[in-house]
């Protein structure tokens, strides 16, 4: 069999075909020049079955066996001649040099494809202010909090980089910042030459025969500006999108007269929050989750591809403008501010203090505004709490529960601030704590683990190849499944989470301990078994030294230059 197309217009490969569970002597088919879809058929292939071989493709290996294909150039894309033979039908691709393959039971319809269904939730800015993992006494999650009984939370998971571009790039690629060199929020993945011939999460699993739908914020993207609603998404990764497929966020509602509490030099005045009287509905997020819950609804019918539904959630990212029944939840006079040393940032080093946003947080403090801010951040977590919870419902309702693997994770931590920080953009446990819980409900005698080994948001992607069963894309994936913690939550990982701040800016995270290294060779070591909030920089006690060296085995290796200087703070 021929590896990939001659240049002529005829050429041999192997391929048994049935049409329309008809065995059929000879079928045309014609395909545009992208190969994205069926235009037409001629012989013993009627339009509904190319409809059926369309939404059938597969990505496989080259097949084999003996039959004769023409190709022949026409207006309308190329035609494709298939002598059919057997019992399965593939379709040659010349522009990729692959052969996209399918399967047809027997005579009649399509078998039922029986691997999961994906249900992948982002949840934009969350921090560990979730009920089950304590960050806050007061945070009401308790749909989360649900989630978590139903499968595995990971107690100790973290983001690749601080900040939303770098680490969902780093996600849906599996390769970490520091190989890419995505820092920044500026940074577009999609132009790095590192990652050029990387296939993204959700392209993998169209290319391996999944429907894949989504909608809101999965890859970067933001509505600071109109323009950012768009993002750094990837709109050929897609079936479907909402609110369409060059377009990731609809347009956010603003109260009149916004800043409401703060000012315009604070990200133009969107670093805000205020109530609105309006309902769940009137919000993006509740538009994002209407229109997931049709796509949960529907039937998965005989012979139709599993479905990847990626669903983002774009709060508690600022402003934290939801509706009053959520502020209402915190009154004000009761509202709790994070915990805080005295001092905090008296022992770290200036690389670390250049990255906070002290300014900031003299401003909201000499104004009053620390405890409205921390009441918007928890109204804003407690309305996507409620944004879960339609979705869990919607799923439950419908026929596809019992079969559908659930991921929920945060793209990042998040200040209010502690250590005088306000937003992510630093490399310390409030900023690169993330909630991560996976479902397989095949498992479902394991609903409720609990793992508290150290893990990375980089793990996502191997982990649900390895829950659906699709082979590893052609990039080298910096992350390790995580099914060994799924089938025993306390097997050692043997391993840290590293996040990545900027061009050779790291911190390490184990058990115990977290350690910090920045370019100018400067430290931070904390100890969390005695320092939960990481007040008490101890990199420079001598009795730690073994700690430090142990912990900085895991520095990555290669620290690649920066795309170009984008701004961190977006």
């Amino acid at each position: 069999m021929r590896k990939q197309p001659p240049n002529s217009d005829e050429i041999d490969i192997a391929v048994p075909v049935v049409v329309g569970g008809r065995r059929g002597r000879v079928a045309v088919l014609v395909v545009d020049a992208a190969f994205a879809a069926v235009l037409d058929t001629v012989t013993l292939v009627r339009t509904e079955v190319a409809q059926e071989l369309r939404e059938r493709l597969i990505a496989a290996r080259i097949a084999m066996g003996e039959v004769a294909i023409r190709t022949l150039s026409e207006v309308a894309g190329l035609w494709i001649v298939v002598r059919c033979f057997g019992k399965s039908w593939t379709m040659l691709n010349p522009f990729r040099n692959a052969i996209i393959a399918g399967a047809f039971s027997g005579m009649g319809p399509a078998a039922q494809d029986s691997r999961p269904d994906v249900l992948f939730i982002a949840v934009d800015d969350l921090n560990d202010w979730v009920g089950v993992l304590g960050g806050h006494p007061q945070a009401r999650t308790p749909h989360i909090d649900a989630l978590a009984r139903r499968g595995t939370l990971f107690t100790n998971a973290h983001c690749t980089a601080p900040g939303c571009a770098p680490s969902r790039a780093s996600l849906l690629t599996g390769v970490r910042p520091s190989t890419s060199g995505v820092y920044s929020n500026d940074h577009d993945w999609r132009e790095c030459e590192e990652l050029r011939g990387a296939v993204t999460l959700p392209m993998h699993f169209k290319q391996s025969g999944y429907r894949t739908i989504g909608a809101g914020k999965i890859f970067h993207g933001h509505t600071l500006s109109t323009a950012a609603m768009t993002g750094h998404s990837q709109p050929e990764a897609w079936h479907d999108y909402f609110p369409s497929l060059t377009q990731q966020l609809p347009e956010d509602l603003k109260p009149k007269g916004w800043p409401v509490r703060t000012t315009s030099t604070m990200y133009g005045g969107l670093f805000d929050w205020s109530p609105m009287a309006i309902r769940d509905d009137e919000m993006a997020d509740g538009q994002v989750v209407a229109w997931a819950e049709t796509a949960l609804a529907a039937d998965r019918a005989a012979g139709d591809p599993p479905m990847f539904l990626a669903v983002g959630i774009y709060r508690p990212h600022v402003p934290w403008y939801v509706p009053q029944e959520y502020f209402d939840r915190f009154p004000l006079d009761e509202v709790r501010l994070p915990k805080t040393g005295v001092d905090d940032l008296g022992d770290i080093p200036d690389a670390g203090r250049e990255r906070t946003f002290d300014h900031w947080h003299e401003w909201i403090v000499e104004n009053g505004e620390w405890h409205r801010a921390v009441q918007g951040y928890l109204a804003s977590i407690a309305f996507a709490d409620a944004m879960v919870g339609r979705l869990m419902r919607a799923l439950d309702a419908s026929p596809r529960a019992e079969n559908t693997v659930v991921v929920l994770w945060g793209d990042h931590g998040y200040h209010v601030g502690e250590k005088r920080h306000w937003e992510k953009f630093a490399l310390w446990e409030d900023t690169t704590h993330v909630p991560v819980i996976v479902i397989d409900p095949r498992q479902a005698g394991r609903a409720g683990q609990v793992c508290r080994e150290p893990v990375s948001l980089l793990d996502l992607y191997p982990t649900l190849l390895g829950l659906c069963g699709l082979e590893a894309p052609p990039q080298a994936l910096e992350g390790k499944s995580l099914e060994p913690q799924l089938a025993d939550p306390e097997k050692d990982s043997a391993r840290c989470a590293v996040t990545t701040h900027g061009m050779g800016n790291h911190a390490v995270r184990g058990d115990r301990y977290r350690y910090i290294r920045y370019r100018d060779g400067s430290e931070e070591l904390y100890d969390h078994e005695q320092d939960p909030h990481e007040w008490r920089n101890v990199a420079d006690d001598p009795e730690l030294a073994a700690v430090k060296e142990s912990l900085a085995e895991w520095l990555p290796k290669v620290d690649a230059p920066p795309m170009g200087d984008g701004d961190q703070r977006k």
